[in-house]
């Protein structure tokens, strides 16, 4: 039988079904990734890292981890601008009072503006970075800090004081919201809670050093030497982003619009209550933690007689436990229990320890010393490591875009309810620790009610375990 001829198989035709093959197995592949991926981010787990042709996991270069440690020393040392400018002046509240003439409830009012400035110059800053990038805004607000930071340190009264310090917060800002919308635009998901808890420990280190060097410089020196060590702080800080910090924000994710679109993010944020629930939450929260700042000082060394050193010291052991906390929260409990449920135990905690601080300072329990006094807000304190850094990951995680918008949204409401809570602690006076109890646990019962009654993190919602464990809506 004569051999059949073969069918005929054009080079053309080989090509377009090599490539159809090829175009179907891609297909496929991004198909498996992107369910993988899915279900990871549903899971609060990652997706292992892509293998090479022999099989094998990439392994991170040394130049990597070094690059990944400088971003989170660049970003944390970002986030410390609050503790910086505040904690290393704690000490001196006393002697400033004495200095300028001026009562302590007038005195506590350059803590507020401080607070206050951080809290509006955060509207502006976190919109004009969605806008013009990260860098830009970050360098100009870092410059403005450094000249208003050393125009504290000559200021002739309170009332010039208070104004240098309203300045020096609205600089200020710039490095706390951008620091979040950087962390928001490298990261998603359990890596990002796990960032801001890295971010904890780094930016924890300025709360716990700061008021040791704080009381070191009073032996030396008076409260205006403060401000000029702020003041080589601030110019470190921005000649190390000018150098370090590379733009985060691609020029095609950058937003056009003016004023009239950066307010119609904001509305759109504001709109979705679980967002809401999660920035109020976080900002009654940093209340709680605020009274205890703004009102320490007096209570620890007015009150108990401690010097400014053992005041120093008792500060950094509350922040040491803050930190170790916020590490037990990203090491240990991130990926394995949801966020929300670590935000309403930390919430929890914060609402007994204010409590118990209540009873000691009404006298309900009898005369308390110290050492109770001490050990109730250590444990207050130490709830923060795990209230905050969950608060802020929850409620970045709804939203992909404007994250300068929704981290400026976050921050001015907590520095704006800090502000208020300043002058509340000291309207009765030096001599009673009532008033900063009072603060701590109204503002504890709010920010619980607020987790509750908004977020409903019990609620069977489609995208409820995205949210809890870590994936980003």
């Amino acid at each position: 039988m004569p051999e059949q001829p073969a069918p005929p198989t054009p080079d053309a035709q080989g090509t377009a079904n090599a490539q159809d093959t090829a175009n179907a197995q891609d297909t496929a592949n991004a198909q498996d990734t992107a369910n993988a991926q899915d279900t990871a981010n549903a899971q609060g787990t990652a997706v292992p890292a892509p293998r090479g042709p022999a099989g094998r996991p990439g392994s991170a270069t040394a130049a990597t981890r070094r690059a990944g440690l400088l971003l989170v020393l660049v970003l944390g040392g970002l986030t410390a601008t609050p503790p910086l400018a505040m904690d290393m002046y704690l000490p001196s509240l006393p002697e400033v009072t004495r200095s300028l003439g001026a009562p302590a409830a007038t005195v506590q009012l350059t803590l507020t503006a401080c607070l206050a400035g951080m809290a509006l110059g955060q509207l502006v800053v976190g919109p004009m970075s969605d806008r013009w990038g990260r860098r830009r805004p970050l360098l100009a607000g870092l410059a403005v800090y450094v000249v208003a930071t050393a125009l504290c340190a000559v200021a002739p009264d309170v009332q010039t004081l208070v104004a240098f310090r309203l300045a020096q917060g609205l600089a200020g800002a710039a490095g706390i919201v951008i620091a979040r919308a950087v962390v928001r635009d490298l990261y998603d998901g359990v890596a990002m809670a796990r960032f801001f808890s890295t971010l904890m420990l780094v930016s924890g280190v300025a709360p716990v050093v700061a008021p040791l060097i704080g009381g070191q410089i009073l032996r030396v020196t008076d409260w205006r030497g403060v401000f000029v060590v702020l003041t080589a702080v601030g110019a470190l800080l921005a000649a190390l982003v000018w150098v370090r910090l590379p733009e985060t924000l691609p020029a095609a994710d950058r937003h056009a619009g003016g004023v009239a679109a950066a307010v119609r993010a904001m509305r759109s944020l504001l709109a979705d209550l679980p967002f809401t629930g999660y920035m109020l939450a976080g900002g009654f929260a940093f209340a709680a933690l605020f009274a205890y700042i703004a009102a320490s000082p007096f209570v620890i060394q007015e009150i108990y007689g401690a010097s400014p050193q053992t005041f120093s010291l008792l500060f950094g052991v509350n922040s040491v436990g803050l930190v170790i906390a916020g590490q037990v929260n990203g090491k240990v409990l991130v990926g394995r229990v949801s966020l929300d449920k670590v935000l309403g135990a930390g919430l929890a905690v914060t609402v007994l320890a204010a409590t118990a601080l209540l009873l000691m300072s009404a006298g309900v329990l009898g005369p308390v010393g110290l050492a109770p006094v001490a050990a109730a807000l250590f444990v207050l304190m130490s709830a923060m490591g795990f209230t905050l850094p969950n608060a802020q990951s929850l409620a970045l995680l709804r939203t992909r875009h404007a994250a300068g918008s929704a981290s400026a949204l976050l921050g001015t409401s907590s520095f704006l309810v800090g502000a208020v809570a300043s002058p509340l602690v000291g309207i009765a006076g030096e001599r009673t620790a009532v008033p900063m109890a009072i603060v701590q646990l109204a503002g504890a019962l709010v920010a619980l009610a607020c987790f509750v009654g908004m977020c409903r993190p019990w609620a069977a919602r489609g995208n409820t375990r995205a949210r809890t464990e870590g994936a980003g809506s």
